[in-house]
């Protein structure tokens, strides 16, 4: 099961602070901006999107609720 979730990352602070919270998950998650797909655990790979502009954010886990209660400040609408 897959959940989508738009995320804004502004700031390289954000960044950084994103990758540590979904890197203490075991589960996979892709972070897509227009047609590139990265690894959403790859502090290098979101440098390389567009971030001036919502990103998708790709959840592969029917239990993600602790991290999207940890996304909260990232997250749009």
């Amino acid at each position: 099961m897959k959940k989508s979730i738009q995320v804004c990352l502004q700031q390289a602070q954000h960044v950084k602070e994103f990758v540590n919270i979904v890197s203490k998950y075991p589960f996979e998650v892709d972070l897509k901006s227009g047609r590139f797909v990265i690894d959403a655990k790859s502090l290098l790979g979101i440098f390389s999107l567009d971030l001036s502009k919502p990103i998708t954010l790709d959840i592969y886990s029917d239990k993600c609720d602790e991290l999207l209660s940890e996304l909260k400040p990232y997250t749009i609408g």
